[in-house]
């Protein structure tokens, strides 16, 4: 999937997403950028060049990035998961963010629907992301891509 795809958005702004491939370090590196801002990560550190090259080359590690006149304003990262239950793979959707001044214009929608057309196409079981209880905007965005089913879980961590 070296092609990337083109949108015409609305007011007339052309947005263009692609899968990340290897090579594409400085989109990736603008892409963690941006969810540093949008999640407002405090005290971030952004990892180092290496370590972002060592992700983008895991074979079960996708990023996909969406472009305004060469600006990143949307991006989104996603784990595969095999399964033993089953041999089709599951997407988790890791990270999906787009730049306040562009949301609401479909972009994290069409990242949504890019990763269902290769989840499909590559033979993946099902996609699933997780979004806290308290963010309704998350909640009735991912409402509003066409989900198939809503599970109310509790995660538990264990900090190390």
């Amino acid at each position: 999937m070296g092609k990337s795809l083109r949108i015409n958005v609305k007011l007339r702004m052309t947005i263009e997403i692609k899968k990340l491939e290897v090579s594409d370090l400085e989109l990736f590196s603008s892409m963690v950028r941006l969810f540093e801002d949008v999640f407002e990560m405090k005290d971030f550190e952004m990892p180092s060049a290496s370590h972002l090259q060592h992700t983008l080359r895991n074979e079960g590690f996708m990023a996909f990035v969406a472009t305004s006149e060469g600006e990143v304003v949307g991006g989104m990262t996603v784990y595969t998961l095999a399964q033993y239950y089953a041999e089709k793979k599951l997407a988790y959707i890791y990270d999906l963010a787009v730049l306040g001044k562009y949301q609401r214009r479909g972009i994290g929608s069409r990242l949504i629907e890019l990763l269902k057309n290769y989840c499909r196409d590559n033979g993946y079981e099902e996609i699933f992301v997780q979004a806290d209880t308290v963010d309704d905007y998350a909640l009735r965005f991912y409402r509003a891509t066409g989900i198939n089913e809503e599970e109310d879980v509790r995660h538990f961590y264990y900090t190390l």
